[in-house]
């Protein structure tokens, strides 16, 4: 499921506050049973679906009892609890994560209970478990897993004469074809959306680079291959002029550029399928995997979010069998992802027909067998998000060209590692 992340600033002694009123919720359940808080940012449906399988938890056995407090920048909480000493006992866990803040001692290896309990670590999806990992330490079971992948409108296309596309080839013709203007230039149906910068690692994928040197150590996504993915996207942009920056957004009151039908193809996920579908006949899409790029390279990044118990719980044992419960049983992982409409991390449970046989969520887990995750290094989450993004960006504004970009990326990039590593 996709998240939005509120920053706001808030006094460190407002935070000891309200983590310690928040923490530990006292019920009529306190005097049988164990009383477990579990923390995550999932609010409004969101938190609608985590209660259904926290109020299954509770009815199915009476020494624990759960209680899903949903908490707003819930890292920042978190780690401010945490310092106090006084964390919840569960998380829901940003798998990305994980390299960032384990080391720092937040979170509570679980290596041990996985050997007393037998749990063959091969029924999960491997890049998912390896993301809520550091070296042979793991810190939690995957919640959810998702990719990207290509959504179409299947009235635009059988209009245009064309087919879902599955090389950049294919998507630049066929992206050309849905393209559509008025008399004056004005664009009034894009081809291809290009509007997300933060899928630039997926597309250096399917372009065959790499976004860290093997050992993690520099930045590796200024070369041939960074150039290529910068110059098939200014093709599109500037030559063909598939789309404009921010088309279909921003307006008031305005809906989906892709369910009004203003944008014919663009990279998803499958957190807008449900809502999608709520559309029927009046939203008639389609979905594929991720075109290959020019060497036939298949590339696409794996995310999602897991459960994980916290250092500072003082319900360890506890938080443990809640998750082996809810994750590690295939039945209640297909409960979970029924319910909430999220592929589960749980191989058996998102092999069901429910995924494998319906049409929108099957080109999604074909996606994930090839999927990767982002490198599992402290110091990627600000690499990207302070050095690389800013630069691309720079770049799809016409503000600097693509050899400058990746380079200053590289510099500010390769800086960031250096620091985090450090530490």
């Amino acid at each position: 499921m996709k998240t939005t992340r509120s920053r706001t600033v808030i006094t460190l002694g407002a935070l000891l506050a309200m983590a310690s009123g928040a923490t530990h919720v006292l019920t009529a359940h306190a005097q049988s049973a164990t009383e477990l808080v579990f923390w995550g940012g999932w609010t409004g449906e969101g938190e609608q679906q985590i209660q259904t399988m926290v109020r299954a938890y509770n009815k199915s056995q009476n020494k624990v009892h759960v209680t899903y407090v949903p908490q707003q920048d819930v890292v920042t909480k978190f780690l401010t609890a945490s310092a106090a000493g006084n964390a919840p006992d569960v998380m829901i866990w940003d798998r990305f994560e994980t390299a960032l803040y384990a080391p720092k001692n937040v979170l509570a290896p679980v290596n041990a209970y996985l050997t007393r309990d037998r749990i063959d670590t091969s029924g999960f999806y491997g890049e998912a478990l390896r993301e809520l990992s550091v070296g042979n330490t793991v810190y939690g079971l995957p919640l959810t897993v998702d990719a990207r992948a290509l959504f179409y409108n299947k009235k635009l296309l059988t209009a245009a004469g064309v087919q879902p596309p599955k090389t950049w080839a294919d998507l630049r013709a066929a992206a050309i074809k849905l393209t559509k203007r008025d008399a004056s230039g004005k664009l009034l149906v894009s081809g291809f959306a290009l509007d997300d910068v933060g899928l630039f690692s997926m597309w250096l994928k399917q372009a065959g680079g790499s976004m860290l040197t093997p050992d993690g150590k520099k930045t590796a996504f200024n070369s041939p291959a960074g150039l290529k993915v910068l110059e098939f996207w200014d093709t599109l942009l500037n030559k063909d002029k598939v789309y404009e920056i921010g088309f279909g957004r921003g307006e008031g009151n305005a809906q989906d550029p892709f369910v009004t039908g203003k944008i014919a193809m663009g990279y998803n996920g499958p957190w807008n399928i449900s809502s999608y579908r709520k559309y029927g006949k009046e939203l008639d899409f389609g979905i594929a995997p991720p075109p290959k790029g020019p060497t036939g390279a298949q590339g696409a990044g794996m995310g999602g979010f897991g459960l994980a118990l916290t250092q500072a719980s003082k319900n360890k044992d506890a938080g443990w069998d809640f998750i082996k419960w809810w994750l590690a049983t295939p039945a209640n992982a297909l409960m979970w992802g029924k319910s909430s409409n999220n592929i589960p991390g749980n191989l058996r449970a998102a092999g069901d027909a429910y995924f494998q046989k319906d049409a929108f969520w099957k080109p999604i887990t074909d996606t994930l067998k090839f999927a990767t995750i982002r490198p599992p290094v402290p110091g990627y989450p600000p690499m990207e998000g302070q050095a690389l993004i800013p630069n691309i960006q720079l770049f799809l504004e016409g503000k600097q060209d693509a050899k400058t970009a990746l380079q200053k990326a590289q510099i500010a990039g390769d800086r960031i590692l250096a620091d985090n590593a450090a530490k």
